[in-house]
């Protein structure tokens, strides 16, 4: 009977893990690699838990090129996923 507002909790907190996960890469990229100890521990919290759904999207997905740079869009990709399941899915399962 609480499997709504369950579910609906721990995809929220999911977003939140996944916003975590792009600020430490971003983090990384801008501070050259001197993020020291907490950077690490960081990335690998945030990585751990996003990974598992990040990754097989990223194999299916081509790396968009800009000139030398490349965007990975996966993560950006199970960011909207996971939003409209909170926002549409979780409402439509009956309490």
């Amino acid at each position: 009977m609480v499997v709504a507002p369950l579910l609906g909790w721990v995809l929220l907190i999911f977003q939140f893990v996944l916003i975590a996960r792009v600020v430490v890469d971003w983090i990384d990229v801008l501070g050259s690699g001197r993020g020291g100890a907490a950077l690490d521990t960081a990335r690998r919290i945030t990585h751990g838990v996003t990974e598992p759904v990040v990754a097989p999207i990223r194999r299916r997905m081509n790396t968009v090129r800009m000139g030398s740079v490349g965007f990975d869009f996966s993560v950006l990709i199970v960011f909207l996923v996971v939003l409209v399941l909170r926002l549409v899915v979780v409402p439509l399962i009956p309490f």
